[in-house]
């Protein structure tokens, strides 16, 4: 179960471009996971500045319960322009048994991305759009647009392996409660599909503030054995 790769990658952007309405910025938000209700540990995502560029990176850690059976220790990392495009994204995973230990770098000059394997020492080339995204800049990009109900979302994300088409639809506001409080938000679902057929896991939901920073509060996703559940818990 690629907890990190699958809620993720399915994050989606808009086909109707819209104004900007927040900028990337530094922070770090920290996030209870519950996997099919059970408490299953951390995850931070967190951005610094790094010259004329940002540094993007996601974490997650199963807590020691979990971590008895299924042990989960993830960290996936991009660098963006201040525009938010990609520029080179890598992923170190490990996830029970599964490792997995990746990276890419973007030329949106010729339109391609190349992608290393690094466990397995293999290099691949794969053409992108001008509209392609990594798992982490695709949140950025997406929270930096204007989001009202009834959008329609798409645009093409690439995973290291493979280029992904992806659908949304912006839907209704809603007020959620969690640790920290009442937040109202907006809520996206998502679906990826590839060569026509659609994702069977992944297409997670999502409810951003509904404000400027559109900061994701919950994330919400089916796995191929139960559901999981990011809740924002502490952000600074």
């Amino acid at each position: 179960m690629k907890f990190l790769a699958l809620l993720i990658q399915s994050i989606l952007l808009v086909a109707i471009w819209c104004s900007p309405a927040a900028a990337i910025g530094p922070e770090r938000l920290v996030y209870d996971v519950s996997w099919s209700g059970l408490n299953a540990g951390t995850a931070v995502l967190e951005v610094a500045a790094q010259g004329d560029d940002f540094r993007i990176l996601n974490t997650i850690a199963s807590n020691s319960f979990v971590s008895v059976f299924f042990r989960i220790d993830d960290k996936t990392e991009s660098t963006v322009s201040r525009s938010v495009k990609p520029k080179s994204f890598k992923e170190k995973i490990s996830e029970g048994k599964f490792r997995a230990h990746r990276e890419a770098t973007f030329n949106f000059t010729t339109h391609q991305a190349e992608s290393k394997d690094l466990l397995t020492n293999t290099v691949k080339r794969d053409a992108i759009t001008a509209r392609t995204y990594d798992n982490l800049s695709s949140i950025y990009f997406l929270r930096s647009l204007q989001l009202a109900p009834g959008q329609s979302i798409s645009f093409e994300i690439y995973d290291t392996k493979h280029l992904w088409k992806a659908e949304a639809k912006v839907g209704h506001r809603e007020e959620i409660t969690t640790s920290l409080g009442k937040f109202k938000t907006i809520m996206v679902t998502s679906q990826l599909t590839r060569d026509g057929i659609p994702a069977k896991v992944g297409n997670p939901t999502f409810w951003f503030t509904d404000d400027n920073q559109h900061i994701p509060v919950r994330i919400k996703t089916q796995l191929k054995v139960g559901e999981i559940t990011l809740t924002l818990a502490k952000e600074k």
